[in-house]
């Protein structure tokens, strides 16, 4: 796997209604999807809930390759996953050997369970992929809001998410160039046993952790220049206001989530 194919924190720069769309609904929006992705049973709901993920895609004109190869790095999970449910689902047996036992139940479980996985992580790649880190700030500060109420730190904790999603990309550049200096001075990632490849990520860890730090402080005392002092008075350049398709994409949304609970009930 290589670096470059973890997209998870870009931003891809577009100018379709899904990218014009209120950053609260938006991510609204994916709550909604990912309840329903958690309601669905059987092949129907799921098709349903496919066929909405591609229009997404297809709307938010986001390359499907590019969260394909977002995907690679969850592999193990979906393999590990998969395996799991396949051999400890109870139900009709299809293939035993010694404690291991093959169930039909099992085999859909696993592929519900992959599917669900991956359309799930799809619809949070495409929130990021179409969201700018700043207003997805301003959005989660707003829909976070009446908890200021209770003395929760909203303001912090949405800037403290913004810049994670943020230097993601930048850390896993730095990574890559710290991996081409080390392996232009002849360390070897690649071959040995696991616990050879572990001791060989020390050196990379090393100055990855000091960058991160360096980056840290740097902008720890850029914040601290502009006199930023939190969320107290602070204004915004855009101010966050609902358009009708937002609001449409909101109730459709909810109409969705009542589809899949009464085409996922028994019998259906």
């Amino acid at each position: 796997m290589a670096l470059k194919d973890i997209t998870l924190g870009q931003y891809f720069p577009g100018d379709t209604i899904i990218h014009r769309m209120d950053p609260r609904a938006k991510l609204l929006l994916t709550v909604l999807y990912i309840v329903a992705l958690f309601m669905a049973k059987g092949l129907l709901a799921y098709g349903v809930l496919f066929a909405v993920l591609a229009l997404w895609v297809a709307v938010s004109r986001v390359s499907p390759k590019a969260i394909l190869r977002g995907m690679k790095p969850i592999l193990f999970i979906l393999v590990f996953t998969g395996i799991l449910n396949i051999f400890y689902t109870p139900g009709r047996e299809l293939w035993h050997w010694g404690f291991l036992t093959v169930t039909v139940e099992g085999l859909w479980s696993a592929f519900f369970m992959v599917v669900r996985i991956l359309m799930l992580i799809a619809s949070t790649f495409l929130l990021t992929y179409t969201t700018s880190p700043i207003m997805l700030t301003d959005g989660l500060e707003n829909l976070m809001g009446p908890l200021k109420k209770l003395h929760v730190p909203v303001h912090e904790l949405a800037m403290m998410m913004s810049i994670a999603l943020r230097f993601i990309p930048t850390l896993i550049e730095e990574t890559d160039k710290i991996m081409s200096a080390q392996k232009a001075r002849g360390a070897d990632f690649e071959t040995g046993n696991l616990l050879q490849k572990a001791k060989a990520m020390v050196p990379l860890l090393v100055p990855l952790f000091i960058s991160a730090f360096r980056r840290a402080d740097e902008l720890a005392i850029a914040m601290e220049c502009r006199c930023y002092h939190g969320g107290v008075g602070r204004t915004r350049l855009r101010q966050l206001k609902y358009q009708s398709f937002d609001f449409a994409a909101l109730f459709l949304a909810l109409a969705l989530c009542v589809g899949i609970f009464f085409l996922s009930r028994p019998g259906l």
